[in-house]
């Protein structure tokens, strides 16, 4: 297998929660060359939160610290449904000239969601673009 890609998950609410407990499931069922380096939430406490942290994944409160890990996350599934902050993390990535990691907005998520093989729909969230 080629290189892991590494993935950061911002937004562990009704969207990012659900996505994100899929998306481990997947990537640990079926070997996937994925890893989930780092996840931000505003509710550290969740029990999806602290399953991440029990498992070695670093939880951050503020997402605009997940750009810190630089190079070392390919791709940010930003599932926050945050304009301003989508604006920001660009701004960031641009500003410590980060031009590996790639932000994927919600419409990824779902497009993800559709080779999952669940049985429901993810649940939406507003649309923000890219």
């Amino acid at each position: 297998m080629g290189n892991k890609i590494k993935v950061a998950i911002l937004g562990l609410g009704t969207v990012g929660e659900i996505f994100s407990e899929n998306f481990l499931e997947k990537i640990q069922r079926q070997h996937i060359n994925v890893e989930i380096v780092a996840v931000a939430t505003r509710h550290p406490d969740s029990p999806v939160a602290l399953g991440f942290a029990h498992s070695n994944v670093p939880v951050f409160d503020n997402a605009l610290k997940v750009i810190e890990l630089g190079e070392k996350v390919d791709i940010i599934f930003d599932l926050t449904g945050n304009i301003e902050l989508r604006k920001e993390l660009r701004n960031q990535l641009q500003a410590t000239n980060n031009r590996h990691t790639v932000i994927a907005p919600e419409i990824f998520a779902q497009l993800l969601w559709n080779f999952f093989g669940e049985d429901s729909d993810l649940p939406q969230s507003k649309q923000t673009g890219y």
